[in-house]
């Protein structure tokens, strides 16, 4: 592929650390926050969530058809160059925006999910961590009819699928304390925990170049990574189909397709892998 050539160029004889988000899992099924042809959206933030019975009723909703969509996503290639990547040297660690965990699902190891994970519910009274399809087996039970009619339109990565009749769903408590559950990921409003971000930038300061792959970096969280490689020096390579905050700091931006991107540099990068003497 001649597009990728000064990726290639830049990358070779380096282990990378790699960025992504959205934009990779697309090719998965799941639909971009910010793609070009992404709806738009206002996400649910924290504060919205603990604060408004109502809305929090509504989102567990809309997350308990959109959890059935997400539940049978499945790795793509660009998931599956990227495991290959890691267990051949190449990729020295991957930090994730996404909720997903198709990564793990790929077989990447060395992943830190940035803003959390869909498949785990936490309680915001005791922490108490159940997985989500434990309580997707309480909320059928509680919403018998509402399982067997839901539809679930248009899904966001974080499960919020498009679904109009909300008001009459149950929402389910903490079977521990009674207190209130939450998807075990990052909201809008809420900060991510600091030993993820310190262990984001450890991983960042172990590589010799940063891959930006399918994230639009339009969040701080996202972007501060790529600031911190170009800072020291690093090079720094952003593969995403439209612009990005990071465009600037980039030393080689492709719009191209990733899955097909991170295909061809699984291909070509490890024989070009400089080994310790």
């Amino acid at each position: 592929m001649e597009v990728l050539a000064p990726a290639l160029e830049l990358l070779a004889g380096r282990r990378l650390a790699v960025l992504t988000g959205a934009g990779l899992s697309t090719d998965s099924g799941i639909p971009d926050y910010r793609g070009p042809t992404s709806v738009p959206r206002t996400p649910m933030t924290y504060q919205q969530f603990v604060g408004d019975e109502e809305l929090r009723r509504r989102y567990w909703a809309r997350n308990h058809v959109g959890w059935r969509h997400m539940h049978h996503a499945a790795p793509n290639p660009g998931h599956y160059a990227l495991a290959a990547m890691e267990s051949n040297g190449v990729v020295g660690g991957l930090i994730t925006q996404n909720v997903d965990r198709l990564h793990e699902d790929a077989g990447s190891v060395k992943v830190i999910d940035l803003h959390g994970r869909f498949d785990q519910v936490i309680c915001l009274n005791c922490g108490d961590v159940t997985t989500r399809s434990s309580l997707a087996r309480r909320l059928e039970e509680l919403n018998p009819a509402y399982a067997a009619t839901g539809d679930a339109g248009d899904v966001a990565p974080d499960a919020d699928a498009d679904v109009a009749h909300t008001a009459h769903f149950v929402v389910a408590d903490c079977l521990v304390c009674g207190g209130m559950l939450k998807p075990d990921f990052v909201y809008f409003g809420e900060n991510v925990p600091k030993d993820r971000v310190a262990a984001a930038y450890a991983m960042v300061d172990h590589g010799d170049a940063l891959l930006v792959a399918g994230s639009s970096l339009t969040v701080m969280s996202g972007l501060r990574f790529v600031r911190h490689a170009a800072k020291q020096g690093k090079p720094v390579v952003i593969i995403n189909r439209g612009a990005t905050r990071g465009d600037d700091l980039a030393d080689v931006k492709l719009e191209t397709g990733v899955s097909e991107a991170l295909g061809y540099l699984a291909a070509e990068l490890p024989g070009r892998l400089q080994q310790p003497a």
